[in-house]
């Protein structure tokens, strides 16, 4: 199966349910504007209470070095996932492998990735008011043939277009959120089973969280 991240995971049932269906990985978000935010505290807990087999990766916007070392140092993370606006030389200060997150809003935002030396891109729907998190697909059109490098889709993606979206602009993963939710930061058993169940048949491609 594609290499699949279900992201926005606030409390363990919603952790076991996404595992037990065949995520390969869950984002814990400490952005605390975001209506999917988890403290350091409580993503610990949920993840000493999950197998090993699934990668852990923590989503940071603009955060100090300081408060994403303390995540790291508590948290077994495989990945961390920058996903505000920063710089190349912030991203290069870890030990973790780092996924950078681009807003795509046109054709120009992908040379973005010229700049950047990290494990990969996560490419998501831009907004001028949020960081992700839109419910909202971006036109994948823009990225036919427009990139070499390993990049994750995420933004707007659910049961209903996920077939569709990976065939369309073929990533090395897929990260879905909203997508799988009854509720911001609540998801839903039956859409979460949905998307697998159309997954099942999508290859793996080899990449890792981690």
């Amino acid at each position: 199966m594609i290499p699949t991240k279900i992201c926005g995971i606030t409390n363990l049932k919603d952790a076991k349910v996404s595992v037990e269906n065949g995520a390969s990985a869950l984002g814990f978000i400490f952005y605390e504007k975001s209506p999917r935010a988890i403290s350091i505290e409580k993503a610990k807990s949920i993840s000493e209470q999950l197998s090993e087999s699934v990668s852990r990766v923590g989503v940071f916007v603009n955060h100090e070095k300081e408060f994403i070392d303390e995540a790291i140092a508590e948290i077994p993370l495989g990945m961390i996932q920058l996903h505000g606006d920063e710089s190349p030389n912030f991203c290069n200060q870890f030990d973790l492998p780092v996924l950078k997150a681009l807003r795509i809003k046109n054709k120009e935002s992908l040379s973005a990735m010229n700049d950047y030396n990290v494990a990969g891109f996560l490419l998501d729907t831009f907004s001028n008011n949020q960081y992700g998190g839109t419910g909202e697909t971006f036109d994948w059109s823009i990225l036919n043939g427009k990139s070499e490098n390993p990049f994750i889709l995420s933004g707007g993606l659910n049961p209903n277009n996920i077939l569709d979206a990976i065939d369309s602009v073929n990533p090395v993963a897929v990260d879905v959120n909203s997508g799988v939710e009854s509720s911001p930061g609540i998801k839903d058993l039956e859409k979460i089973k949905s998307l697998f169940k159309n997954l099942k048949n999508i290859k793996s491609t080899g990449f890792h969280f981690g």
